[in-house]
């Protein structure tokens, strides 16, 4: 039950991150991890052809390979997630919520930028 289980939490959270990366309200990189981890309590198989597909080379291959990303990637994606959360804030009609989404953008690009190192060109 616990492997039918992770297996659909792993598929349903691969379909979000597909989603994600056509349509940018949802966000890509952490329903792929989100994806790996699932995969890899579960099934060898899946976890394998997880990490084989483009989609989770693309969004979190460059992490997984050295635990770094390049700062034009970096760049990328914070300026498509402050994106996305300036349109949140525009239309939640809540202060404390938008004043929630600020604190958390701000929080994750000091994370982005100053936890995650940047990958060296060669």
């Amino acid at each position: 039950m616990k492997k039918i289980i992770l297996l659909t939490i792993g598929f349903v959270s691969f379909g979000l991150g597909a989603i994600g990366a056509i349509i940018p309200v949802l966000p890509t990189t952490p329903f792929l991890l989100l994806s790996g981890w699932a995969f890899m309590q579960s099934s060898d198989r899946f976890n394998h052809w997880l990490k084989g597909t483009k989609l989770y080379q693309y969004y979190v291959g460059d992490y997984e390979k050295d635990r770094s990303i390049p700062r034009n990637k970096k760049w990328r994606i914070l300026i498509t997630t402050y994106a996305i959360m300036l349109l949140s804030m525009l239309i939640v009609p809540i202060d404390a919520v938008r004043i929630f989404i600020a604190i958390c953008g701000i929080i994750f690009g000091l994370f982005l930028f100053f936890k995650i190192p940047d990958r060296t060109e060669s």
